[in-house]
């Protein structure tokens, strides 16, 4: 079965990657909530709530990214150069045109001042901080770099072969759990083969976002469900990963507030946030199939068509719109969730009408993707 062009729209992918896109925005609106500057800040038992509520779903936004364009591009057709020139010109050329404005532009709050020598030299190694999110693109970078290698598999293997595979990453989604297992029991991390200097254990090369691509493809290729299995199967798995993502995260935040503490207590927090851990892959799954179940476009389609196709340019640009749009929401004095979703909300559409002003450009593609 030949993968999807990206000229064929599939509707329900659309919508996604718009729903994906804003919760992205919405993640970054949550965090100084919990997080202030180097450390841990929660100002209250109801902020607490708040975050722990909404951002335990979110976690499955960068995923479903991963999903959307595994199920467009795996197995991948023509040569693996081609594959990749387009790949380059279409995400690596706006990510390392972003990347410099992010380095040139002085970041909101900072009276005009920017040290573009540093900022350059971080940059030559990694992102900077106000460009942090852009750490999805170095990783989706690599899975793009792996796509090529694992398509002449998925173009061979077996369904049963397919199942083997995302049973051993499922499995694979619990070790970090186990490593906090093992500490506790033998006072090291490490786990079947892993020590301080050999960080590559017996599951390494089937964890991560490699399984995300596999699930994208074996979905299409041999999930033909209907309405009531998609029910059935996706919804108990939907709130079991809810679960597992949300409990131990409010387990570890401690009783007293405003709670203000080292950035390690975040650290140990967001555990089960992790993308690739079983409550996050078990939501994304989840959500994957039930917006599958969207067989034609309705009325607003256009709009989503439109913005999916921006979703990438929203992505790179949204940081410059969100902390301005932030800082004057919450000067607004209105609740915890009010400034959250509206911020997010607000954050989007600025950004999305930029993206638009910038698509006239000659040559925006290479901008914007």
């Amino acid at each position: 079965m030949k993968p999807t062009t990206t000229e064929e729209r599939v509707y329900f992918l659309d919508y996604l990657r718009v729903v994906a896109c804003f919760m992205v925005i919405l993640v970054h609106c949550i965090e100084p909530f919990y997080l202030s500057g180097e450390g841990t800040y929660i100002a209250s038992h109801s902020d607490a709530l708040w975050v722990t509520g909404i951002n335990s779903l979110l976690r499955i936004a960068v995923p479903l990214f991963v999903m959307i364009s595994s199920y467009l591009l795996v197995p991948i057709e023509g040569s693996t150069e081609r594959f990749y020139r387009r790949r380059a010109e279409r995400v690596v050329v706006p990510f390392i045109i972003f990347s410099l404005l992010y380095a040139i532009i002085p970041a909101w709050g900072s009276g005009g001042k920017v040290d573009i020598a540093g900022n350059l030299e971080v940059l030559s190694l990694n992102f900077l901080p106000l460009s942090g999110h852009l750490w999805f693109v170095y990783m989706m970078i690599g899975v793009y770099l792996i796509m090529p290698i694992i398509s002449p598999w998925l173009e061979r293997v077996s369904a049963r072969g397919e199942r083997i595979f995302l049973a051993l990453w499922l499995f694979a989604t619990t070790v970090p759990f186990l490593r906090e297992l093992a500490l506790s029991v033998r006072g090291s991390e490490g786990i079947w083969g892993e020590a301080s200097w050999n960080e590559f254990g017996t599951l390494y090369y089937v964890s991560g976002f490699i399984g995300y691509v596999v699930a994208a493809h074996y979905i299409r290729k041999h999930v033909n469900w209907g309405v009531a299995k998609t029910l059935a199967i996706a919804l108990p798995m939907l709130i079991a990963g809810y679960l597992i993502t949300a409990l131990p995260f409010y387990a570890q935040i401690p009783d007293s507030y405003p709670i203000n503490e080292s950035i390690e207590l975040a650290v140990d927090m967001e555990l089960s946030w992790s993308f690739a851990t079983l409550g996050a892959a078990l939501q994304t799954l989840a959500v994957f199939l039930l917006f599958r179940l969207i067989r034609k476009p309705c009325t607003v389609y256009p709009i989503f068509e439109h913005l999916s196709k921006r979703s990438y340019g929203i992505y790179l640009a949204h940081m410059f719109v969100l902390v301005p749009t932030f800082s004057w929401v919450s000067s607004w004095g209105v609740a915890t969730p009010i400034v959250m979703v509206v911020s997010a909300i607000l954050t989007m559409a600025i950004t999305a009408a930029i993206i638009e002003f910038m698509s006239l450009l000659p040559k925006s593609k290479y901008i914007i993707g």
